[in-house]
C-alpha cells in the first residue's frame, strides 16, 4: 500500500517524537533507563539463556523479562506463542504507544522495524528438535514465528492497526535505518505518523557465530580504548511514535524531542571492517547535519557506533576527526554499548531514545573506564557522569558490508 502524496516535496513536514519506548539489560522503561545511562552503568552478567561452556566468552547483557506481557488486544494464545525478540519489541511498543496517546483507527499506519536476527531462536528451536528428537510437537508455530514479519504481525495485531509494513535488515545500522526511514515517510508527507523501532533477542546462533569471528571481547567491552578486544552483545527493542508537528499540536500531544537530519551511505570496502578512513561514516554524519541545517560545532553530543572492536573503532575515530575538523577539540562523545553491549539491529533505535533522554533531561551518558583512551580520538570521551544542556546531538550506526546510517536530534523546548 503506497501513500498519496500529502504535501509538497518542497514544503516537508517537521517530524517530531510523541513516544519512546525502551527495554535493555538495564531495565525495563524509559525512567530505569534513564537513571542507568546516567550514571554509566554496566548491565554484563553470565549468560543463562543458552550453553555457552565452548566459547571464548560467557557473559552478555540479558534483558530480566516480566513474568506476563503488558495487557493488548492479543489473545492469549498469541501472547503466549510470542517468542523472546517478539516481547522484547511488545514490551517497547507499549510504552511508546500508551506514552503518545494513540488509538487505533482506520486510516493506515506504517510501521518500519529494524531488525537481524528477528524470530531466529525460533529456527534454532526447530533446527533442534529436528535433529535431536523425532517429535513434530509444535513445529509448524517454529517454523510460522522464524519468519521475519512475524513480530510485526503480533505487533499490529497487538494495537489494532493495519499498514504497509517494512522491514529493514541491514546488519547493525538496521534501526537507525528503521527510524530514518519513518522519518522520511513523514517528512515528504506520505504519512502523517509512523511507528518505527528496532529489536533483536539473543540466541545461541548469533552468539556463536560472533564468537567464531573472534568478534567477542574475552574481558570488558571498552569502546575507543587503546587496548580494546572486542564487542559485547546485548539484546532489548526501542520504538518511537512519530508524526508530523502539526500532527502532534492539533492533538495537544506531549513532545519529547524533533528529529532533524538522516544521513546513509554504504562503503562497499569488505564484509566485516569498514573502511579505514570512515568514508561513508562521515558521509552520513555530514549528509544528517547538512538536512538537518546543522554545523559539526553545533552537535553537543555524539553517540558514536563505538563497539569496542580494534577496527571499527578506529575507522568511526578517524571520520570524527575528519567530520569535525576544527570543532573536533570541543567534541563530546561516549559509546553507550559500554553499558548494554552491541543490540545488533535494536542498537540504532535504542542509542536513538538514550539521545532523546539526553536532550530532554540535559546529561551526557559517560562509558565508565580507567584505561587509556586510543591516541587517534581527537574528540572527548564521556567517561564521567555530567549535566549538560544540549541543543543537538548525533547518533552514528555503523554495520558489516559498510552499511552506514546517522541520525540528528533537537530538543523540544
Amino acid at each position: 500500500m503506497l501513500f498519496p502524496a500529502l504535501i509538497s516535496p518542497s514544503a516537508p513536514h517537521r517530524v517530531v517524537v510523541t513516544g519512546a519506548g525502551v527495554v535493555t539489560a538495564l531495565g525495563l522503561g524509559w525512567r530505569q533507563n534513564a537513571e542507568g545511562f546516567r550514571a554509566g552503568r554496566t548491565a554484563f552478567r553470565p549468560v543463562t539463556l543458552f550453553e555457552v561452556g565452548r566459547q571464548r566468552t560467557t557473559h552478555a547483557a540479558e534483558v530480566t523479562l516480566p513474568p506476563a506481557l503488558p495487557p493488548t488486544r492479543l489473545s492469549p494464545r498469541q501472547a503466549a506463542r510470542t517468542d523472546r525478540a517478539g516481547r522484547l519489541l511488545l514490551l517497547a511498543a507499549h510504552e511508546a504507544w500508551t506514552q503518545a496517546g494513540w488509538v487505533a483507527g482506520a486510516d493506515p499506519l506504517p510501521l518500519v522495524l529494524g531488525t537481524t536476527s528477528a524470530g531466529m531462536a525460533s529456527g534454532q528451536a526447530y533446527f533442534q528438535q529436528a535433529a535431536n528428537a523425532a517429535s513434530r510437537h509444535r513445529q509448524a508455530t517454529r517454523i510460522t514465528h522464524y519468519q521475519p514479519q512475524r513480530q510485526a504481525l503480533d505487533l499490529m495485531d497487538a494495537f489494532g492497526f493495519r499498514g504497509p509494513t517494512t522491514i529493514i535488515a541491514n546488519a547493525c545500522a538496521s534501526g537507525a535505518n528503521a527510524i530514518g526511514h519513518a522519518f522520511e515517510l513523514v517528512r515528504s508527507g506520505r504519512a502523517s505518523r509512523a511507528l518505527a523501532g528496532g529489536y533483536d533477542g539473543l540466541c545461541q546462533l548469533v552468539f556463536a557465530g560472533f564468537d567464531s569471528l573472534q568478534a567477542l571481547s574475552t574481558t570488558t567491552c571498552r569502546p575507543f580504548d587503546a587496548r580494546r578486544d572486542g564487542l559485547a552483545l546485548g539484546e532489548g527493542a526501542a520504538v518511537l511514535t512519530l508524526e508530523s508537528l502539526d500532527s502532534a499540536r492539533q492533538r495537544g500531544a506531549q513532545i519529547l524531542g524533533e528529529i532533524v537530519g538522516y544521513g546513509a551511505a554504504t562503503d562497499v570496502h569488505h564484509l566485516t571492517q569498514p573502511h579505514p578512513a570512515g568514508t561513508a561514516a562521515r558521509a552520513t554524519m555530514t549528509a544528517a547535519c547538512q538536512q538537518a541545517g546543522v554545523t559539526p560545532d553545533q552537535i553537543g553530543y555524539v553517540n558514536a557506533h563505538g563497539t569496542g572492536t580494534p577496527l571499527n573503532d578506529a575507522a568511526e575515530a578517524a571520520a570524527l576527526n575528519d567530520w569535525a575538523g576544527a570543532a573536533v577539540r570541543r567534541l563530546r562523545v561516549s559509546s553507550t554499548k559500554a553499558s548494554i553491549g552491541h543490540l545488533l539491529g535494536a542498537a540504532g533505535a535504542v542509542e536513538t531514545v538514550v539521545c532523546l533522554m539526553a536532550l530532554r533531561e540535559g546529561w551526557l551518558p559517560p562509558q565508565r573506564g580507567r584505561g587509556e583512551v586510543d591516541p587517534a580520538c581527537a574528540f572527548s570521551l564521556v567517561r564521567e557522569p555530567v549535566d549538560a544542556p544540549l541543543e543537538y546531538v548525533l547518533t552514528n550506526s555503523f554495520g558489516f558490508g559498510g552499511a552506514n546510517a546517522s541520525l540528528v536530534l533537537r530538543r523540544w523546548a
